[in-house]
């Protein structure tokens, strides 16, 4: 072939080659996201998995605070929030009212007898896991104590001979139908008020009870069923419960209403440590500082968290629980819950920090202490059960 001919062919194949690249749909690239080179193509959109987190109301700020975070982090979970009064919960768990993903209760105490209840219906599997990460895990932890309006808890102390306030001095005080001045209040003030919650819906009123029999008992431990039997015992109890003039269902609503309607509703009550630290401030311009004092035996609230193993949690339900619970035990999620008052579960997180809105230093002035008097053993479940039962025998409830 001629030499001219293959020149013209070559020219040809090429043109017809730089047509065809021009022409032709680019490949899909996949492009390192910091390569510089675009455009990316996105990710596939994971699937929303839908999670119902049923709380006790005395940490709705911390949880809330804390969900805004993780939606932001996790979008592919979408967390509803229930709050109720731990017993109440319990009690709907169980009779099918409530179906949550994970419940977190005050405390592992009525995790433990919800639990046991469960296990009465030979249909049912563990309502718990006993391990692994699925486990009931603490969140934050709280101690119960005494809250009242400073002048009256001064005369309650001066009334025990100066210490700290006793279930003693406080039972003497709410009995006697002399009102305040029985024990050196002014006349004024009518009778003593005392509050805490209903302990068949919510915990803080359960270990109320169990604060007031543990100093009955002189005792930091062991509490049987033999002892609230005890007729000196019951007589006891329902004189001191004569000076609780309401029970509400949850801590949080109680403690709303202690502020809210100051000393002409309560004189002190019984409630989380948590809650105090959060609604002292609110206090101040309305009646008057409230004061903060510990019982003589301490009973913590864990706050445990638990992903329930019942029949209407998926295993993608049970995946993004996992996720919602280990960012709420997270370190930083749990060094933020010192804002709201509670103590983190965390050990690792220190309570003494140089931060000066620490509630745990900043007041110190109002009672908030680190350190807590020791700390009781909480009973089985069926001494907690006889010690409902007795109170609602007693009438006092109702």
């Amino acid at each position: 072939m001629k030499p001219r001919v293959l020149l013209l062919i070559g020219v040809l194949a090429a043109a017809f080659g730089v047509f065809y690249l021009l022409a032709a749909p680019e490949a899909p690239r996949t492009v390192a996201p910091d390569s510089g080179v675009g455009p990316v193509r996105p990710p596939p959109r994971r699937k929303v998995t839908d999670i119902t987190f049923l709380y006790s109301t005395e940490k709705r700020e911390w949880v809330e605070a804390a969900l805004a975070q993780f939606q932001s982090s996790h979008p592919h979970v979408r967390v509803t929030l229930v709050g109720r009064g731990s017993l109440d919960a319990a009690q709907a768990i169980l009779e099918g009212r409530e179906q949550p993903t994970v419940w977190s209760p005050a405390d592992s105490a009525v995790l433990r007898m919800l639990a046991a209840d469960w296990a009465t219906d030979a249909s049912h599997g563990p309502l718990f896991a006993t391990q692994g990460d699925a486990a009931p895990q603490p969140l934050v932890i709280t101690p119960l104590v005494f809250v009242g309006w400073q002048d009256r808890m001064e005369v309650l102390r001066k009334a025990g001979g100066g210490g700290g306030l006793s279930w003693k001095t406080l039972q003497r005080a709410v009995a006697s139908d002399q009102g305040w001045p029985s024990v050196g209040g002014p006349a004024q003030w009518g009778f003593v008020k005392l509050g805490h919650t209903d302990p068949t819906k919510s915990n803080s009123g359960l270990q109320a009870l169990l604060s007031a029999t543990l100093e009955y008992l002189g005792r930091r431990a062991g509490v049987k069923q033999a002892d609230l039997l005890e007729p000196g015992y019951q007589d006891w109890l329902r004189r001191l419960e004569r000076g609780v003039t309401r029970f509400e269902p949850s801590t949080g609503i109680f403690m709303t209403d202690l502020v809210r309607f100051g000393p002409s509703r309560y004189d002190l009550a019984l409630v989380y440590e948590s809650l105090v630290i959060s609604h002292l401030g609110h206090a101040q311009g309305r009646w008057g500082q409230l004061q903060v004092d510990y019982p003589p035996v301490t009973l913590w609230s864990d706050h445990p968290a638990a992903v329930l193993q019942a029949e209407w949690v998926t295993p993608e339900q049970r995946e993004a629980a996992l996720e919602w619970v280990g960012f709420l035990r997270s370190r930083p999620v749990q060094a933020r819950a010192l804002a709201f008052g509670f103590r983190p579960a965390d050990a690792s997180v220190p309570l003494k920090t140089p931060d000066a809105d620490n509630p745990f230093t900043r007041l110190a002035a109002h009672g908030i202490r680190v350190d807590v008097p020791p700390a009781a053993e909480v009973p089985d479940a069926d001494v907690l059960r006889t010690l409902l039962d007795l109170w609602t025998r007693i009438g006092v409830g109702r």
